[in-house]
């Protein structure tokens, strides 16, 4: 979750993402720490995972990545542990928590201590290979109690096993860890069998066990891994709509996830959008290209697309189709989220566009909308007052479109005169007949809605827009609202759970959003700027000599004409005019 500042607030997981998105924004919530994650709320990202283990692994990266306000943060150097098989000449097996500084292999990470423990207890049943301390393993000169339990071959002693015999089961357990488990799950599927068979019921319960356990060490986490950098894109395309989903994974991490979605011409082919994409994405200049990259599908020019981002990052680049083990496991994991995001963009365009049939229906248009626009005002008792326009399409909001406008030289408080001066510089200009609305939303009642009617009164263009107010009930509770037509001042009438209302609040409360935050802005920086820096012909040194003479900026603000003249550098003309400037 993100504020206005598109900084990370919150990271949270869910099996049931729409119940536990839905619980935030319930009409009675007890916490108050809750209340003040959603004020903040601007926007939410998701990334889908292939495994609950996998998710609270990728929270618990991301809460130490953003160090989120509205996350519990855990104030030390901890991580989630991982098998390591040594370089040894007999390895070890062992787990292991921190940096990675020794030598050998790292499987995992698990979700925890416990599945790690487990994990190895299961690698001793199936693999003898040793996993004692090394201290412990130099000093035997005769096979210890694991040997005799037939937990592991008793390298130590020499004679019991061969350098071979162990190597080849130390390779047996690499192929198991990284997942080619098959051979070992299928003989104990046969042994199961078989004893079965010879009725020996309790061997045939261990190995079922045994076999389950297996299944538990084979859910390896693949939010983390072994690839220092690395990014992946997934790929999916269809009925016109292209949505791609790049994994980047720094620091053996996946650290982020974004969705992107290209505007598609019409009956362009996979290969053209995906190669188009990875071209502007890594050539805008503002990425680190990462010395993997993980695709979809095969690029048209791969060869030549690799030289010039080689060229452009001055170091190897290389694509990879992602086939094999850790990268194969990213790119599914990306494209299930391209998938994903693909559906959620399908169903939200079939959302917006029954929405928009309904209004059309009801308004009884014989042209589809194809441009909505709503104005609002937003001040604090009259003071830093700024107008907002926002611009639906089709698709819903057009942001590259959207507008402030800072209101001087009014009334404070006069929303009246402030709408008029938003509309007079909105449309004061407009050439293009695509920039001017089919329905423009007026947010307030007939007042507000004269303005934009005395305006648009004398317009001069072949196109003129559908005015309509929105003004809220007296309770101000969604599905109140009242519509109101220009000219007649007639009222719309619609239920409060009506598909076009649910557009035009959508619309009229995106334009409230968007003059706030402008309104913040605005007061903010007001707050940050002194009153004496608007003075004509006072410098940087005049108000130095100012606030140090008067004891500060409150000091000022309390002197007379008189003693602001005392001020060296300071003259009775000019001390007139600072005295004018802070007070009229």
């Amino acid at each position: 979750m993100y504020n206005q500042k598109e900084e990370v607030i919150y990271v949270g997981k869910a099996k049931n993402l729409k119940k536990r998105v839905s619980s935030y924004f319930r009409t009675n919530v007890d916490s108050i720490k809750t209340k003040s994650l959603v004020k903040q709320i601007c926007e939410m990202d998701v990334t889908v995972v292939h495994s609950e283990a996998e998710a609270f692994i990728l929270e618990n990266n991301y809460i130490k990545k953003y160090k989120p306000r509205y996350n519990v943060l855990l104030r030390d150097d901890k991580s989630y542990p991982f098998i390591f098989l040594s370089e040894h000449s007999h390895p070890r097996l062992s787990n292991h928590r921190g940096p990675k500084k020794l030598k050998g292999e790292y499987f995992g990470p698990y979700p925890s201590a416990w599945a790690v423990r487990e994990s190895l207890r299961t690698m001793q049943r199936l693999f003898p290979i040793r996993q004692c301390e090394d201290s412990y393993y130099r000093a035997r000169t005769r096979p210890c109690l694991q040997y005799q339990l037939q937990r592991c071959a008793g390298p130590c002693v020499e004679g019991l096993v061969t350098d071979e015999e162990y190597s080849q089961q130390v390779q047996y357990a690499r192929l198991f860890l990284i997942g080619k488990n098959k051979q070992v799950i299928d003989s104990l599927v046969g042994k199961m069998e078989q004893a079965s068979i010879d009725l020996r019921f309790e061997a045939a319960a261990r190995y079922r066990d045994q076999i389950g356990a297996l299944n538990k060490v084979q859910e390896q986490q693949w939010v983390s891994g072994n690839q220092q950098e690395m990014d992946v894109f997934g790929f999916a395309y269809r009925n016109g709509i292209a949505s791609i989903q790049g994994l980047f994974i720094r620091d053996n991490k996946l650290l982020g996830s974004k969705s992107f979605y290209p505007k598609v011409p019409a009956q362009s082919s996979d290969a053209e959008v995906f190669q188009s994409f990875i071209l502007q994405f890594y050539l805008a200049g503002n990425k680190i290209i990462p010395q993997q990259i993980v695709i979809p599908c095969e690029l048209e020019e791969q060869a030549a697309i690799e030289a010039l981002l080689t060229k452009e990052a001055g170091r190897k680049i290389q694509f990879y189709k992602g086939v094999r083990d850790e990268k194969r496991r990213y790119l599914d994991l990306a494209n299930t989220n391209a998938e994903t995001a693909l559906e959620s963009r399908q169903s939200h365009q079939k959302s917006v566009f029954a929405r928009y049939v309904e209004l059309e229906q009801i308004l009884e248009l014989e042209q589809p909308i194809q441009r909505m626009e709503c104005f609002d005002i937003s001040h604090t008792s009259g003071q830093q007052t700024v107008a907002s326009c926002v611009v639906f399409n089709r698709e819903g909001p057009y942001k590259t479109d959207y507008r402030r406008y800072n209101i001087e030289g009014i009334t404070p408080g006069d929303d009246y005169a402030a709408m008029a001066q938003a509309l007079a510089r909105r449309y004061r200009d407009v050439k293009d007949l695509n920039k001017i609305p089919d329905i423009l939303f007026i947010d307030g009642g007939k007042g507000q809605l004269a303005q934009a009617e005395a305006y648009f009164e004398d317009w001069k263009q072949d196109k003129k827009p559908m005015l309509i107010g929105v003004a809220k009930g007296s309770s101000r509770k969604a599905g109140l609202e009242t519509l109101i037509m220009a000219g007649n001042h007639a009222t719309i009438p619609m239920a409060g759970d009506c598909a076009a209302l649910h557009l035009i609040q959508h619309i009229r409360d995106e334009a409230h959003r968007f003059a706030i935050a402008g309104h913040r802005q605005r007061r903010q920086k007001e707050k940050n700027t002194s009153k004496l820096q608007s003075i004509p012909g006072v410098g940087a040194k005049r108000r130095q000599s100012l606030l140090k003479y008067m004891g500060g900026l409150h000091g000022v603000l309390q002197a007379s004409k008189g003693e602001i003249a005392n001020v060296p550098g300071i003259s009775e003309e000019l001390a007139d005019i600072i005295y004018e400037h802070i007070h009229n």
